[in-house]
Order: C-alpha cells, then structure tokens, then sequence
C-alpha cells in the first residue's frame, strides 16, 4: 500500500512557505482544494508538523498557517520524520527458527541493510530545506496551476506568476 503522507506534508509546507514568502494567507481548505486532498487528510497531517514545530496554525475567521520556523531551517528529513514517525521503509520478515545458514542470518542481514538505506536516505532529505525547494521551483518558473483554483482562491492564491 502506497504512503502519501510524506509527499503530501512536502507539498504542503511548500505551499505554506510560498503563500508566506507572498504575504498571502494559507489556511487547511486552500491547501486541501490545491492539493486535490480530503480536507481530513490535509488537518491530520498538520497535527504532527505542528508538535514538531515546522508550522503553526492559528484559529478564527482570520486565521492562517505559517511556517514554524525560518524556511532555511526546516529540512526534507524534518518534514519526512515528522509525519511518518518511527514507521521503517522496509519491514523486515518476523524471526524465523534457524534451520539452514540462511534461515539463521536473513533477518539480521536485511535489518543492517534496511538500517543503512534508510540512514542515506535521511542524508540526503537533511541536505534539503524548504528554502532550498522554493528557489529551484522560481529558478524554473514554471506554475502549473488550474485557473479555476487561482480564481477561486484570487485573494488567497498559493500560485501567483
């Protein structure tokens, strides 16, 4: 089964950090319309990048979510460990009984290497901030946004080009 919930709070920082950087307000229904995202989804992953302090979100008619930190300082890993958690990329296979050289070392070899695998994976997320991610997406300037989600949310716009 796919996970979405990394590439979604990706995304979802993102946009929090371009309507910020834009003085435009950000709240979980434009996230949830922009993303094409059940607004239930968009408001439980905003539970853990709100304990982890990589956004805020304040209440009321007024109210917005705005990046908890500077944008230079949340990274990919931040992001990434902050709403799956403990969850491994692989699981290893329960222990099983020792009958043969490879019944008897399977599972320790493949959490070693699941281990390292997922050690360089979280370098190469801590490598890159949220900053980091917004300068490459202006360099490209490329905005591929629906009129219809930018007239909707005119006032409110995560894209602006």
């Amino acid at each position: 089964m796919l996970d979405y919930r990394f590439p979604t709070a990706m995304q979802m920082v993102f946009c929090i950090a371009q309507s910020q950087k834009a003085g435009q307000r950000c709240t979980s229904a434009i996230l949830a319309t922009g993303l094409e995202a059940n607004s239930s989804f968009i408001r439980k992953l905003m539970v853990p990048l709100t304990q982890h302090g990589i956004i805020v979100s304040t209440l009321g008619r007024t109210g917005s979510i705005t990046l908890g930190r500077p944008a230079e300082e949340i990274t990919l890993r931040d992001i990434y460990c902050a709403v799956i958690e403990d969850k491994r990329l692989w699981a290893a296979r329960p222990d099983v009984p020792a009958r043969c050289v490879v019944s008897a070392n399977a599972c320790t070899y493949f959490k070693n290497i699941v281990s390292e695998a997922e050690e360089a994976s979280f370098q190469v997320l801590a490598r890159h901030t949220v900053a980091d991610a917004l300068a490459e997406f202006e360099r490209g300037g490329k905005y591929k946004c629906t009129k219809d989600l930018a007239s909707q949310y005119a006032e409110d716009s995560l894209c602006s080009k």
